[in-house]
């Protein structure tokens, strides 16, 4: 069952072939088994695990379970958990268990989801590669000297490891898509404002978006489902009408399920600094793209190499802002010898935070500081603006964007320790998304160097989750890719 999609896992529940309790059992076994070597999970309780689960079989018995109930899943580790660590992937959190849920964990939980455990990630969710936790780097399962991308490479490890069924992740600049994409997943990031905010732990107000990480599209179709719609409680939460993002894909396919559909290829995205492996790869899924009855056109974004330095100003100076709550007061990290209160916040705050936090932390403050206001942080939101501008227009022309969704295949655990620029160019691909608030997807399209995944790109315009979806699913119905896993 460990390959099972989560319709098979439903039918399966459903039909009573097998309990929660023992689907809940075998995911904890392995990860027992198969966590020490990879550090995809900072945090696991059996118990309450098994206890949802037997939750979930008496709502199965009661015949009150819907398509997700008894299903496992893993949290990303700044999702607050009611009872559970919640660390961030930080040693200012390492002691945190939290009073409440966040609304995508209250959500899942209402659906029926079981808990495995709560996953690795860098710290405070920054990061490309999983390499900044302070629990240590998460390992590639297709290769464990590898990295698995990042913030949220714990969820893609434990996945692609087949430790968890489906997991959460978050994004703020590709940290769902990148790290589906060197393992070997499919992972969404929704519309910013369709998913609560509300309990997940800040990075960059503006930018980061909670979405499912899983096997197929269809698996992540049926994770939004559930973890969508309004939260009175989180001030970015759009007020939308409901909608079924499974329903396209439950449409009749036909020899040429895409007939129509424009895609729109970005000349950007195919030059200079692609690696000649993945672009291979990439290429060779956009002809599987045709072949299914899809046009491609090539659509302009002349703004897009501007992303990267609009980002490394706006999420640092709104993640300077977010980090000045944890000051050693209220919760998390205190040192324990200082002299007054300055000088705790001091010592508290240099204890607890990792090297790229406080680097991130000094930029955004010096961006936002008297005198550089407006000459960073305002232009930065100027340049966001011509981004968002730019894929509007690509939009009149095409349906959807596509393209590489990482430059190059993971690379080793270390080999971009000291070369900063290249770790932040890792998502160049994907940053102009979360700038301008639209939804994108990353799949599974081939294999490149060292037998490492390629992923693919689907950009969609607001709200067009749906679309997206499908058309996911119609190449993963004609191609093999995303059932392959590595071995244990």
């Amino acid at each position: 069952m460990i390959d099972a999609s989560l319709r098979e896992l439903a039918g399966a529940l459903a039909a009573k072939r097998l309990s929660s309790v023992e689907l809940t059992q075998l995911f904890l076994e392995r990860i027992e088994r198969l966590n020490p070597s990879l550090n995809a999970f900072i945090t696991t309780d059996p118990e309450k695990s098994l206890a949802l689960a037997r939750a979930a079989d008496a709502r199965l018995a009661r015949g009150e379970g819907g398509p997700l109930t008894g299903i496992p899943l893993a949290h990303k580790d700044l999702f607050c958990t009611a009872g559970w660590l919640t660390t961030c992937g930080s040693r200012m959190l390492s002691n945190f268990v939290s009073p409440y849920d966040a609304t995508v964990v209250k959500r899942l939980g209402e659906a029926g989801m079981v808990t495995l455990g709560k996953t690795n990630m860098d710290e405070f969710a920054m990061g490309s590669s999983n390499e900044t936790s302070f629990y240590g780097p998460v390992k590639n399962p297709w290769r464990p000297e590898a990295v698995p991308g990042g913030s949220s490479g714990g969820s893609a490890a434990a996945v692609a490891a087949r430790l968890a069924p489906a997991a959460t992740g978050t994004d703020t600049g590709g940290s769902i898509r990148q790290p589906a994409a060197l393992c070997g997943l499919t992972g969404l990031k929704p519309t910013y404002g369709i998913v609560s905010r509300h309990g997940m732990v800040a990075f960059a107000s503006s930018l980061d978006q909670a979405g499912p990480m899983a096997k197929s599209a269809e698996d992540c179709a049926w994770l939004l489902n559930a973890m969508a719609g309004f939260d009175a409680r989180d001030s970015t939460s759009l007020e939308r009408p409901a909608e079924d993002y499974t329903r396209e894909i439950a449409a009749r396919g036909g020899d040429k399920p895409l007939d129509g559909l424009k895609i729109g290829l970005p000349r950007e995205y195919f030059g200079e600094g692609l690696a000649a492996d993945v672009a291979r790869a990439v290429e060779a899924a956009i002809a599987e793209f045709r072949r299914l009855g899809a046009r491609t056109v090539e659509v302009p974004l002349p703004n897009m190499g501007l992303s990267v330095p609009a980002y490394y100003v706006i999420a640092p100076a709104e993640a300077s802002s977010n980090l000045s709550r944890f000051d050693g007061v209220r919760y998390g990290h205190r040192a324990a010898e200082y002299a007054d209160l300055i000088d705790m916040y001091r010592k508290s705050r240099a204890e607890g935070f990792g090297a790229e936090v406080k680097r991130r932390i000094l930029i955004g403050t010096y961006a936002l500081s008297h005198g550089y206001h407006v000459a960073y942080y305002l232009q930065a939101q100027r340049i966001r603006r011509l981004i968002a501008a730019d894929f509007a227009e690509a939009f009149t022309s095409c349906d959807l964007i596509m393209g590489p969704t990482s430059p190059r295949v993971a690379c080793d655990i270390g080999d971009m320790a000291g070369d900063l620029i290249q770790m932040y160019l890792s998502d160049i691909y994907t940053i102009g998304v979360n700038l301008a608030g639209l939804p994108g997807l990353s799949l599974p399209c081939g294999f490149g160097e060292r037998g490492l995944p390629v992923g693919l790109q689907i950009i969609g315009n607001h709200f067009d989750e749906a679309r997206m979806l499908n058309a996911a699913h119609r190449y993963q119905l004609a191609t093999d890719w995303h059932r392959r896993s590595p071995q244990p």
